[in-house]
């Protein structure tokens, strides 16, 4: 889908509108106070995984961003399933007993459900903006909570009616355009005890929040607008698709897909960490980047552009270590098959001119993607490339671990819908790790989406990044307390399309 001719005008000013007040006309101070968390959820039931001192729980930081919003709240959400429903044979949770609900940690979502409650009976602002959801409560939890209060929005959006297909996948929170949580978790009571995520929790940071609010004003503009008014489809010569909308949007030249930018917009701030022990106040760069990238207009990187550049900044024979829920290099739910060879690329580069380790961690649960395999296969072959010439003084390495959280083949509703038990122990769509992150030895970044094409072209993404060392100290302990557990799994260990992992 594309914009032409004077429907291009149209949608540019439109959405851009919003960055023009956000970024432009409203003056911003930071606070010196800026500080930064990061938080994860971890699944039940994981005696062996060592835990990493400062780092916040998801669930009670969400809690938080909803119980001290005093004027507004936005939050950008995939899906919503914050209260389990054992009672519905359509749903996951399906025939487990209230005894189980406790035990997995069920509560967590109800409370962080009746936070925003009484936000929005706090009269709060609120506006809530989700994709259409998914089966078999889709919107309906976000719906309720606009139900009857004029302070409450909610909105879906189905970016596949602007970019062919996508979805709106990217998980913030704002509070009173200060406070910002950007990471992996849903809004489901299972991304807060029973699926591994990692996030970043910002506090007293107007000026990051301020950035993440006009994307979320430009979705939001988006979600108002008719999309057959504003589109046509075009060729796109890069991807040989037909796709990629907003051609006005941005006026730089396109480098590998996306319009690269050579100097992307950095801020520095004094960013405290209280979760890591550490004094030095001098600031840091920091970033933030976007997927798509037309809804930043060229304003700030790309999300693969951060990814890339986040494994490109590794420093000579250091270490760069990758998490992530999926690894594909390709599309996934495109109609035409689009081969992306971005990231695998980077690795190759700095193993071979960098003499750099890259360590990769990827989940393998009960919707593993079968293909997954052979392209991390394809990847450590860079290992033999490496040494393949008498030419070649190359002393870097691949590394690629499965990582497997306990139960993820039982994983489902406990019963039948006539009541049949089923064997599961745990409810569907869970123990997985689902954490979206990178870090080098100079560079944190932390985000939204999958290591999949869609994610980045055809899909809402957020990042956060950042050369403060004390985050990156912190997030290479949170990366090797996984990598080292019993829970990862050398990838050359397994059979063919990883079918030896049974355990």
């Amino acid at each position: 889908m594309k914009v032409t001719g004077s429907h291009r005008s149209t949608i540019f000013i439109a959405i851009a509108l919003s960055l023009i007040v956000n970024l432009l006309l409203l003056p911003v101070t930071e606070s010196a106070q800026c500080k930064a968390w990061l938080v994860q959820s971890i699944p039940t039931d994981m005696p062996s995984l060592p835990r990493v001192p400062g780092v916040l729980s998801t669930g009670d930081v969400l809690k938080w961003l909803a119980s001290n919003s005093t004027e507004r709240l936005d939050v950008i959400a995939q899906y919503w399933q914050l209260i389990a429903h054992p009672e519905d044979p359509r749903s996951g949770d399906f025939g487990y007993s209230k005894e189980d609900l406790q035990r997995f940690g069920a509560q967590e979502g109800a409370s962080v459900y009746s936070a925003l409650e009484n936000a929005a009976d706090r009269n709060v602002t609120i506006r809530l903006l989700s994709h259409s959801g998914v089966y078999p409560d889709y919107t309906t939890e976000p719906t309720n909570l606009a139900s009857g209060r004029p302070n409450v929005k909610n909105v879906t959006l189905l970016l596949s009616d602007w970019w062919g297909s996508g979805i709106v996948h990217t998980k913030v929170w704002i509070s009173d355009r200060r406070d910002v949580y950007i990471g992996s978790a849903n809004n489901d009571w299972k991304s807060l005890t029973q699926v591994k995520e990692l996030g970043i929790y910002l506090v007293d940071c107007p000026k990051i929040a301020r950035k993440v609010e006009t994307y979320f004003d430009n979705l939001w503009k988006l979600a108002s607008l008719n999309s057959t008014a504003h589109t046509t489809t075009v060729s796109d010569q890069q991807w040989q698709i037909d796709s990629s909308p907003f051609p006005g949007s941005v006026e730089t030249r396109h480098v590998a897909g996306y319009p690269i930018l050579s100097d992307p917009y950095m801020f520095k701030l004094p960013l405290q960490t209280p979760g890591y022990n550490d004094s030095n106040l001098q600031p840091k760069s920091s970033y933030l980047s976007f997927a798509p990238p037309e809804l930043s207009f060229g304003r700030y990187q790309a999300d693969e552009q951060a990814w890339v550049e986040t494994i490109k900044s590794v420093g000579i024979g250091g270490t760069v270590r990758i998490s992530t829920m999926d690894w594909l290099g390709q599309s996934q739910y495109l109609k035409q098959t689009v081969y992306w060879a971005s990231l695998s690329s980077a690795i190759s580069e700095v193993v071979f001119s960098k003499k750099a380790t890259v360590k990769i961690l990827v989940a393998y649960w009960a919707h593993f993607i079968n293909s997954t395999d052979p392209y991390l296969k394809s990847l450590l072959y860079s290992n033999v490339l490496c040494s393949s010439s008498k030419y070649n003084h190359c002393a870097g390495k691949v590394e690629i671990k499965y990582y497997i959280v306990p139960g993820f083949n039982l994983t489902g509703p406990a019963a039948t819908a006539n009541g049949t038990d089923t064997g599961n122990i745990y409810p569907g769509y869970t123990r997985v790790n689902h954490g979206k992150y990178a870090v080098s030895d100079v560079r944190a970044h932390v985000g939204t989406s999958n290591l999949i094409w869609d994610y980045f072209y055809t899909t809402a993404g957020v990042s956060f990044g950042t050369y403060k060392p004390a985050i990156v100290s912190q997030l290479q302990e949170v990366f090797d307390a996984d990598w080292d557990s019993p829970y990862a799994v050398p990838v050359e260990e397994l059979g063919e399309g990883g079918s030896a992992c049974s355990s």
